[in-house]
């Protein structure tokens, strides 16, 4: 009687020295987006402490709470120069799929425009409020405020300089995510 083996198909791809898995490619990444891992895995640590010492450990550290929600806002504005040059922001694409090309053309260069405007314009007004805000104190840790201020500038400068890159890369190439709807017929 022959016995029937069943093959993995995922170890005979590694015996082969192929996979059906993607590679990693370390590439991709830029350095905002290391950056903002490790204040995503500081807040995860954060947050487990907050969790532990609550109800585990029944005495509760007072800073975590204030900690945990200032590290989540700087995930949150250096995570947006991820999405910006990921071009993963929302943005209504619905009336690209019926505007002639060039109309829709000249709404995305607009679109791109007013974009890198918005964001430096934020810059500049985060900055000044960075600077007012070096004499307050955060509330249970004695850290001037600034601190978290001055992450979120960089978060949105980091925006603005990735905004202005998308936007050339547009200019350039003639076409955009949203121009591109259209051809593609992505419509929900």
């Amino acid at each position: 009687m022959i016995e029937e083996h069943h093959i993995n198909p995922a170890l005979e791809a590694q015996k082969k020295g192929t996979s059906d898995e993607p590679e990693v490619n370390l590439r991709e990444y830029s350095p905002e987006d290391w950056v903002t891992l490790v204040f995503f895995w500081i807040l995860g640590i954060v947050v487990f402490l907050q969790f532990f010492t609550r109800y585990a450990l029944n005495n509760p550290l007072a800073w975590t709470e204030e900690i945990a929600r200032y590290l989540l806002t700087c995930v949150a504005f250096l995570g947006g120069g991820i999405a910006v040059r990921r071009y993963s922001h929302i943005h209504v694409e619905f009336l690209y799929i019926y505007y002639p090309r060039g109309l829709a053309h000249f709404l995305s260069n607009l679109v791109d425009i007013i974009r890198v405007f918005f964001f430096g314009y934020a810059t500049w007004l985060c900055w000044k409020v960075t600077l007012i805000m070096k004499t307050q104190p955060m509330v249970v840790v004695d850290w001037p405020m600034s601190i978290v201020y001055g992450i979120c500038t960089f978060g949105i400068a980091v925006m603005t300089i990735r905004a202005i890159q998308v936007a050339i890369q547009n200019w350039r190439s003639g076409s955009s995510v949203l121009t591109c709807v259209g051809q593609e017929g992505r419509h929900q």
